[in-house]
């Protein structure tokens, strides 16, 4: 092919992505639908001009595009894991997380269930071989990301409907091209009636072993891009590199799905660079990736338009009754999944459910399009597949991809907005209410500001501010209806303003460089999850996601349990650490929110709404300073250091903000700037680094400030604090079970525990104890008790306890007072056998 007639196609294609969004944007069309008809329309032009004897001028310019080097490989190896990666970089995962259950059905069941239906519907029409026909349903069976998750982007869908479509779409492919692997391989062989069992058993071979490579391989790069933080382009040009290294390692190395190691590659890549990267250099990454991700997405749709021509020669009319079965049958197995199995899972609680209209969107979106034709293109390319499979194979999978693009892709707006999910609900409504009232106050304010600033003429300055007076009137009068919003709803809308402005200011301490890049991710995701909770749970939901954000879930007791048990410290250390470190940062953060609540909520909502979010706000700020409470008390240095690395970030920020200003003002020149600059990223390296948290409580000092211990001598102290066995809880965990034996006593050093017995319910904190009367007692425990927060326990033996209840006072008396809550006379203690030990 002549150079100047290839790069004259590819500066073409390129016009042709530009010129196809606004065309798309027009006509209200999906991008990718514009994209593929172009390709079409330049496929059969070229075929028309070729064979024409109107003019022979365009035969070279036909010829060169009808003879594009387009390979199934090109579509796997060189655009597939861009697409994948770009997609995966700008997931919310921890969001994502909350839908796994659907998604992963969707993405490996759906896709199980699709193959065998389409392949056997074609079976029992006698067109071809059972082999040949899963082979066909394992192609048509893929949903494409580059289809489905830009249309979804681009609608008004909303956030779950569209997480639950991207997270379906990126990992339903390596699904569908492991089977195709699988059938692939017993067509080329000529194996009628193959063993499926051992085959099936790769599956999660294929899955786990691709999502280890894409791991390791991102965790080797985020390593090596942090070694390049004076070389922006170059971490930029090693994380092009990851996603391709993962997928070749994977597909011929390891010998699993490349596709799950470039999802595996992107997922690591995103939850790991944050907090690695400067947040310019993070940003940079993320644009070039979606600069890659665009150009690769229209391109895949254009090459693969221009083989829809090819892929459909010599079809018959018998040939479009198997397309009908081939659409009837995938719409029928992807609708048992959506109406049978999830509602299934949703009773029993595996699932949160999915609603009817999502479920509608959901069956629609599944568009078909690049992927299902590269993978009918490697099937067509084998000499070794039989002829008939061969033409079949490309004429099926092309006319289902055409028709999900055509049809379901043309008309997936409509559906989407006929289904209501464009449309703001009334809570979502009632919000966009009181963003344009809030901001027309704010406008009105600094326009005043400005006009007085400016000195400009009163008349003119009247005579506006009339007309925008008017509609501020308005704004308030609308967002103030009582009858539209309810004051339930009205609490609900500012407990999701409240929660936005603590993300606003999340975002503003890390672009001022006062806290981590990985410490503002997190708290970003804890922002995300307080905002959609309040949606679906108004200030239930609010509440719940409050105590989550405390750090106490299942991580926690995972860690407290190793730590426990294994005398694996490292998990423990590190989760407390950042528990630590994102307490301090949430009372930070929670002490400017009353004046948001004051200066934005109460205009719109009115003082009683504005007295609820206060006194929520102040609720919610105690929890804080007792988890923190706790901490400090477990590890009193500790807060100190991280107050300390706060300080030396913020002098850092303001000393570097200094010499820009200095040398904006000429005061020193660009050589001066760079080495001042140079030697402030040093200092803050040193001050970003988190100091080490030692998990090695002080017992000693705790004993001391136990009341239960205030008149024991100093040597029983010390040998007390020996003694005692350190245990760290986490939230929810029981710490003790009805009828089991009776060892030790637990002392609280802190949190809190919930004591069940008898009917009764106690709460125990700081300072109580729990077990003595077990102990104390010939009978096996009555009372189950729970940890109500994360925590330390010092525990002490039966033996150790009874000698220590003979020195101690107050310790006997804490013993009766015990008794009298559990509604134990104190005359029958005797009873109990424990009147020699506390009397």
């Amino acid at each position: 092919m002549d150079i100047v007639i290839a790069t004259a196609i590819l500066a073409t294609f390129f016009l042709l992505i530009g010129l196809g969004e606004p065309l798309a944007s027009r006509l209200r069309l999906p991008f990718n639908v514009i994209l593929a008809a172009l390709g079409v329309l330049a496929g059969l032009g070229a075929t028309f001009f070729l064979n024409t004897e109107l003019t022979d001028a365009l035969n070279p310019v036909a010829e060169a595009i009808l003879n594009l080097p387009i390979r199934s490989n090109v579509f796997l190896y060189v655009f597939l894991p861009t697409l994948l990666f770009q997609v995966t970089l700008g997931m919310n995962l921890r969001r994502m997380l909350d839908d796994w259950v659907p998604i992963l059905t969707l993405a490996v069941v759906a896709v199980v269930v699709a193959t065998l239906s389409v392949g056997y519907a074609l079976y029992f029409t006698g067109a071809l071989p059972l082999m040949a026909c899963l082979l066909i349903g394992s192609i048509v069976s893929t949903t494409d990301p580059s289809a489905v998750v830009s249309i979804f982007r681009n609608l008004a869908a909303p956030r779950r409907l569209s997480r639950i479509i991207e997270g379906e779409s990126l990992l339903n492919d390596a699904a569908a091209i492991a089977l195709f692997g699988l059938f692939m391989g017993f067509v080329m062989r000529g194996v009628p009636n193959p063993e499926m069992g051992p085959a099936l058993a790769r599956f999660p071979i294929l899955l786990g072993g691709g999502a280890l490579t894409g791991w390791i391989v991102a965790q080797l790069a985020v390593r090596v891009m942090s070694g390049l933080a004076r070389f922006p382009l170059a971490q930029v040009t090693v994380s092009v590199a990851l996603p391709y290294l993962a997928y070749i390692l994977a597909e011929r190395v390891v010998g699993a799905s490349g596709v799950i190691a470039v999802v595996g590659a992107g997922l690591t890549l995103n939850l790991a660079a944050p907090g690695r990267l400067s947040p310019l250099a993070w940003t940079n990454l993320k644009e070039v990736w979606d600069l890659l991700a665009h150009w690769a997405g229209a391109f895949i749709f254009l090459l693969a338009a221009l083989l829809i021509p090819r892929l459909l020669d010599g079809a018959r009319p018998f040939d479009f009754a198997l397309v009908a079965v081939v659409t009837l049958a995938a719409f029928a197995a992807r609708g048992a999944i959506l109406w049978g199995l999830l509602p299934i899972l949703a009773r029993l609680r595996l699932s949160p459910p999915v609603e009817r209209s999502y479920r509608v969107a959901i069956l629609w979106g599944g568009l078909r399009g690049a992927i299902t034709l590269a993978l009918a293109l490697a099937v067509t390319e084998s000499l070794r597949v039989p002829e008939e499979v061969r033409r079949l194979t490309g004429i099926l999978a092309t006319g289902f991809a055409l028709f999900t693009l055509i049809v379901q892709g043309a008309t997936l707006r409509p559906l989407i907005k006929g289904l209501g999910l464009e449309k703001l609900g009334p809570i979502d409504a009632a919000l966009a209410r009181q963003v344009v009232a809030v901001a027309l106050q704010t406008v009105r304010e600094e326009v005043a500001e400005t006009t007085e600033s400016y000195r400009l003429t009163r008349e003119t300055v009247r005579s506006e501010a009339k007309g925008f007076a008017e509609r501020l009137d308005e704004a308030v009068a609308a967002a103030e209806e009582n009858d539209s919003i309810q004051d339930r709803d009205r609490i609900t809308l500012g407990l999701i303003a409240l929660a936005g402005a603590e993300r606003d200011h999340v975002l503003e301490l890390f672009r001022e460089r006062a806290i981590s890049a990985r410490l503002a991710e997190r708290a970003l995701g804890e922002a995300d999850r307080l905002i959609e909770t309040t949606r679906t749970g108004g200030r239930t939901g609010y509440r719940r996601a409050a105590r989550e954000s405390l750090g106490q879930g299942g991580p926690t007791r995972l860690a407290a349990f190793l730590h426990n048990r294994l005398s694996i410290s490292g998990p423990l250390s590190r989760l407390t650490a950042d528990r630590f470190e994102m307490l301090l940062m949430q009372r930070l953060v929670l002490r400017d929110l009353d004046d948001f609540i004051d200066a934005r909520i109460r205009r719109i909502h009115g003082r009683r709404v504005a007295e609820l979010l206060h006194e929520l706000l102040e609720r919610r700020a105690e929890q804080v300073e007792q988890a923190l409470d706790g901490l400090r008390l477990q590890y009193p240095g500790y807060a100190e250091e991280l107050e300390r690395r706060f300080i030396r970030r913020t002098a850092l920020r303001f000393e570097e903000r200094e010499y820009a200003a200095l040398r904006e003002d000429g005061l020193i020149g660009p050589e001066l700037h760079a080495t001042l600059v140079a030697e402030l990223e040093a200092r803050r390296a040193e001050a970003e680094a988190r100091p080490k948290l030692d998990l090695a409580v002080q017992k000693a000092v705790l004993v001391q400030q136990f009341p239960l211990f205030a008149d024991l001598d100093e040597g029983v102290r010390r040998r007390l604090a020996k003694a005692l066995a350190t245990r760290f809880v986490a939230a929810g965990e029981v710490l003790q079970r009805r009828d089991a034996p009776a060892r030790s006593v637990s002392f609280i050093a802190s949190g809190a525990v919930e004591l069940e017995t008898a009917g009764q319910t106690l709460r125990l904190g700081r300072g109580e104890m729990f077990g003595q009367l077990a102990v104390l007692s010939p009978r096996r425990r009555r009372a189950e008790v729970r940890a109500l927060s994360h925590g330390v326990l010092l525990e002490l033996d039966e033996v150790r306890f009874r000698r220590l209840l003979r020195r101690s006072k107050a310790l006997r008396e804490a013993v009766r007072d015990s008794a009298v809550k559990r509604g134990i006379d104190p005359e029958r203690l005797a009873a109990l056998g424990v009147a020699e030990a506390v009397g």
